[in-house]
């Protein structure tokens, strides 16, 4: 009943055995189990590293960007610290020479900071320009029409004047002697208020519309001396040392952000590293 079966798997009319691939030479075709885990588990340890390469990578490109972008910043700081020192070194150089008559042509181009001198009389007209001073608190700057034995209108920024006084400033005054320096501010931008035209008050020195109300030249003298100043009210002549220098503190700002940022860099690529191994 069974003699036309084999007892071997692979003998039959003899069949030779194939042997399995991972079998070893001499093995008989037998293979190990563990020989099956080893290769189920051959491609993960590669895998493994090339993402933690990939991570390394990645993070190492993107510290170095960011210490790059913080130190042209901090570079960019004291080029600009550079330029301000220049600009102020050049008002300085300017604003005490000799003054001059005022151009009759002059522009902000090549007269602003110009010193100027000029006689006339004040007619009464002027405006005020909220502001305010350390000591002296809220106030404002009186910019008023003096006319000249031409006819000429200039507009003088005679200086600040506490608030609680203004009203107490005469504003007419005649023989005036005025020298100062020609400036065109700049001082308005989308964000400032609209003038109030029934108080005369303003909210920047811009001298186009303030002339345009006056009825004067579009230029502004800022006074350095006002021979009808009286206190309270105190000139506020042009100085280098108004103009606002903070780059030298925002360059080192942002070299110390980029020092951080490349710490940081470094701690995340040494716990990179570190939980590979």
């Amino acid at each position: 009943m069974w003699s036309g079966c084999s007892s071997s798997p692979r003998s039959t009319s003899g069949a030779r055995a194939e042997a399995h691939p991972l079998a070893e030479p001499g093995s008989g075709g037998y293979v190990p189990p563990v020989s099956i885990r080893r290769l189920s588990l051959r491609g993960i340890p590669h895998q493994a590293e090339r993402n933690v390469k990939a991570r390394f990578i990645g993070a190492g490109l993107f510290g170095i960007v960011g210490v790059a972008i913080l130190l042209s910043l901090g570079f960019w700081q004291l080029k600009r610290l550079e330029w301000k020192l220049d600009l102020i070194a050049q008002v300085e150089a300017r604003i005490h020479n000799e003054p001059v008559a005022v151009p009759p042509d002059a522009n902000s181009a090549r007269d602003r900071y110009l010193p100027v001198t000029v006689n006339g009389r004040y007619t009464g007209e002027a405006v005020d320009v909220l502001s305010s001073d350390r000591e002296a608190g809220p106030g404002m700057r009186v910019i008023a029409v003096l006319e000249t034995p031409e006819g000429r209108r200039l507009l003088v920024d005679r200086g600040f004047i506490p608030e609680a006084r203004r009203a107490a400033l005469p504003m007419l005054a005649e023989g005036v002697t005025v020298t100062g320096n020609l400036d065109w501010p700049t001082d308005s931008d989308s964000y400032t208020p609209a003038p109030d035209l029934g108080r005369n008050l303003y909210f920047a020195r811009d001298p186009r519309p303030i002339a345009e109300a006056l009825d004067a030249e579009p230029l502004l003298i800022v006074a350095r001396s006002d021979s009808a100043a009286a206190s309270p009210l105190m000139t506020l002549p042009i100085s280098g040392a108004a103009f606002r220098n903070d780059h030298l503190e925002y360059a080192i700002t942002w070299f110390l952000l980029a020092g951080v940022w490349a710490m940081m860099t470094i701690a995340l690529l040494w716990r990179i590293r570190r939980t590979s191994l």
